[in-house]
């Protein structure tokens, strides 16, 4: 059975991915309207009213600005761990208790076909955390809203089929742009965002865990773009010997519109 992944969105107005397949559809994040997810997804083919659960990351509004109302609109379940739930709860409005599912960040679940297994992540969140999916024998991960990486997190995502990689923004951009101090010092944290060059340095240690595939994500508007993104990575691997094209494929996700369709 084919599995497929898709970026709805991606950035630091709102993100939004779906994986799944015939029978199992998940939605990982709903940081757009509802209206734009909900095209989104039938440009997809895919009723929203189909969707198995909605699983949230962490509480930023650019992840859960929807997730409210697309449960309530489509009687769907909201995954997030318990520490999620306490601080994005009172900005959802009301979730019915029944769609409200607690999980525990450090034990894999299934939904359908599809195991779940999370994993904590650096940022300036309640407890954030990322995603590994089993489909098969397929792996993708997402590794996204993260400062650093670290061991653990490239353990996490090792033998990965596809990771989708925080690729924020470049460093020049970001501090010669109209940023307040106080927010680029958070983006350029160790809980902030991933810069382009942390992007191209995780990856050649994610191509040596047997990475084959990253699609660059969470790019800014103001401190980023996409051709820069791909370039400074593809120098970092070039650099060290790794060939984009032949030893990992790279793409970069929208920021606006659904991205392509990546099958597994």
């Amino acid at each position: 059975m084919k599995y497929r992944v898709c970026s709805l969105f991606s950035g630091s107005s709102g993100n939004a991915t779906y994986i799944g397949n015939d029978g199992t559809h998940i939605l990982i994040d709903a940081g757009q309207s509802g209206k734009q997810i909900t095209e989104a997804l039938r440009h997809l083919g895919i009723n929203p009213g189909d969707l198995d659960c909605i699983l949230i990351s962490h509480e930023h509004s650019d992840h859960i600005k929807s997730a409210g109302l697309l449960s309530r609109k489509f009687d769907i379940p909201i995954y997030a761990n318990e520490s999620t739930w306490i601080a994005m709860e009172k900005h959802l409005e009301e979730v019915s208790s029944a769609n409200k599912r607690i999980f525990d960040a450090s034990k894999t679940f299934l939904v359908k076909d599809i195991a779940v297994k999370p994993y904590s992540i650096p940022h300036d969140a309640a407890s954030p955390v990322g995603f590994c999916f089993f489909c098969g024998n397929k792996k993708v991960s997402i590794a996204t809203d993260l400062g650093h990486t670290n061991s653990e997190i490239l353990n996490m995502i090792k033998d990965s089929d596809m990771v989708i990689l925080e690729s924020n923004h470049d460093p020049g951009l970001l501090q010669s742009g109209p940023y307040p101090y106080f927010l680029k010092k958070r983006i350029m944290g160790k809980n902030g965002h991933l810069s382009n060059i942390d992007a191209g340095h995780a990856l050649v240690d994610m191509v040596k865990c047997k990475v084959t595939h990253v699609l660059l994500a969470h790019l800014s508007k103001e401190n980023n773009l996409p051709q820069l993104a791909y370039n400074t990575v593809k120098d970092i691997l070039l650099k060290v010997g790794i060939k984009p094209d032949r030893d990992v494929m790279i793409d970069t996700a929208h920021r606006n519109n659904v991205g392509n369709i990546y099958y597994l």
